[in-house]
């Protein structure tokens, strides 16, 4: 099965979307970039172009290289332009509706019945987007982390109803592009988030009350416990949104106060105060799209 992914889709092509599209094309892999519509379809080309380029600068990646994993890539406005893959991941909002949205076209337009569905979500069940489906046995989760052409973890969680050959199919496709698996149960967070996102919760919590202020918090976290990056400068890279929407699936499914966003991240969000991305979150930046190394 795993030898058979020769092509795959992706659908979105934002930073997690446009980082997954090129570790594919840079392990040899062709590889369909869809987005919206043919104006984010070039925004996404630019995104993996200038990746591409800063690892070339950096001395990651070879010219030659770059350029080769470049022309593996088309990127498209339509679904439709995904009919002959063999695994399409979704990489888009973190958000249920629009996820279930893109796994029932794609159900309909996906013509292998063999071909694996994936999606990238951080805490939405699988199950849930495998029952948007006629093929809930070929639906897998399976989580890259940010940014994906620098972390070597990917989470791979099977439903109630994937079959075990579409995990060792897809657990094959990873080692492919040089990630390490983990395996999950299919529950909100996964591994990784239902562990982190409590943290980054207590975190927000902490400056909401006024205890610390968010540059003592993370200089608490980086300076005393020897984290690579404090929790809300953290927060600030996943983007709070993204944030927000994972600690809503967790406390949807669990219940537990820990997992319920904090106000103060509520309404940061709905002030359009993202994080880096928005140049503005529980810090302030020069740009947009800041660089930097997180999950999500």
């Amino acid at each position: 099965m795993s030898a058979s992914i020769q092509r795959v889709g992706v659908v979105g092509g934002g930073r997690m979307g446009a980082g997954i599209a090129e570790v594919c094309a840079r392990a040899g892999l062709g590889t369909v970039v869809c987005e919206a519509d043919a104006t984010a379809a070039r925004a996404a080309r630019d995104r993996v172009t200038a990746s591409l380029e800063r690892a070339v600068d950096r001395g990651k990646l070879d010219r030659t290289d770059a350029e080769d994993a470049l022309g593996r890539l088309v990127f498209t406005g339509s679904l439709d332009d995904l009919a002959d893959r063999h695994l399409v991941i979704e990489a888009v909002i973190e958000n249920t509706d629009v996820k279930t949205e893109v796994f029932a076209a794609l159900d309909k337009i996906v013509e292998d019945p063999a071909a694996i569905l994936a999606t990238n979500t951080s805490s939405i069940p699988v199950m849930r987007l495998g029952m948007a489906t006629r093929r809930a046995d070929r639906v897998v989760g399976l989580h890259f982390f940010n940014p994906v052409p620098v972390l070597p973890l990917v989470e791979v969680v099977a439903s109630l109803h994937t079959a075990p050959a579409a995990v060792t199919a897809v657990e094959a496709f990873a080692a492919t592009l040089g990630k390490t698996v983990v395996r999950s149960q299919d529950r909100a967070g996964f591994v990784v988030n239902a562990l982190l996102v409590p943290y980054l919760l207590a975190a927000v919590r902490m400056a909401e009350s006024g205890f610390a202020a968010a540059t003592d918090i993370d200089a608490g976290m980086e300076l005393g416990c020897a984290h690579p990056m404090g929790p809300l400068k953290l927060a600030d890279l996943i983007g709070l949104d993204t944030v927000a929407s994972i600690a809503e699936s967790l406390y949807e499914e669990f219940k537990e106060p820990l997992y319920a966003p904090p106000p103060l991240l509520q309404r940061m969000v709905q002030a359009g105060l993202l994080g880096r991305k928005t140049g503005r979150g529980f810090h302030v930046y020069a740009g947009t799209g800041g660089s930097g190394s997180g999950p999500v």
